[in-house]
């Protein structure tokens, strides 16, 4: 059997987009349940930008603990009641990437390329977004920040369970993503990078080492272009 390549995207800022109300939508959940002001939006603040340690790092900060699995499900609900009822109000305020849901439903039929999901934050949000634009996570490989605690985890976990699913190793792993933290992770895992910038703001990326940048997906020939010429982020950054 010939080996594949596989696609693995990020989800926030690369598939859907909604200028950070999904963020603000967590800290107020979190503002809510424990009645302390959110310490920032800046996710470049704390240690790794997973839901896992941007939750756990506010308690410590507040409370001088760890949370608990309970708690972290309660405060999960919590969030996700808040962000269904704000894609309920404004839902033209969250939208895909253009053409993201169009173009994904093509790479599932595509017979050189399996997909996957490789998030920072936690699955069940993750499927509540991209049932929103149109992408069924229902069938997906989707590895969030449940439990994982950096990045490089995150897209390793969903690399191994990829590969269980398969039957057989893959040839290339190439990861999508918009953030300034998905090239630090993918120079620090050596993986192929191509960012995701839907303003056209390429510098945000290219100061971080990426040679391959796309806008959207309205045009697959950029993407296959795109993939083609990606490369691991040749930066060395924490």
């Amino acid at each position: 059997m010939p080996q594949k390549t596989l696609l693995l995207f990020d989800v926030d800022g690369t598939l859907v987009y909604s200028d950070r109300r999904d963020s603000q939508c967590f800290a107020k959940a979190y503002e809510e349940k424990y009645e302390r002001a959110f310490p920032t939006l800046d996710w470049r603040q704390f240690s790794h930008v997973t839901d896992h340690i941007i939750f756990g790092s506010c308690i410590e900060q507040h409370f001088g603990r760890t949370y608990t699995r309970e708690e972290e499900e309660d405060f999960r609900t919590l969030y996700m009641s808040m962000l269904r009822e704000e894609r309920r109000r404004e839902p033209n305020a969250f939208r895909e990437v253009p053409g993201a849901g169009a173009f994904w439903r093509k790479l599932e039929e595509h017979p050189e390329y399996d997909v996957a999901i490789a998030t920072g934050g936690w699955c069940a949000p993750a499927q509540i977004k991209l049932t929103h634009v149109g992408i069924d996570p229902s069938e997906l490989i989707i590895s969030g920040g449940d439990l994982r605690e950096t990045r490089d985890d995150i897209l390793q976990a969903a690399i191994d369970t990829a590969t269980v699913r398969a039957g057989h190793s893959f040839d290339r792993v190439v990861y999508i993503g918009d953030a300034e933290w998905d090239a630090q992770t993918t120079s620090r895992m050596g993986l192929d990078f191509v960012g995701v910038r839907h303003r056209g703001d390429y510098d945000v990326l290219e100061r971080f080492g990426t040679r391959s940048i796309i806008r959207d997906y309205q045009q697959p020939d950029h993407f296959w272009e795109a993939v083609e010429r990606a490369s691991p982020p040749f930066v060395s950054v924490r």
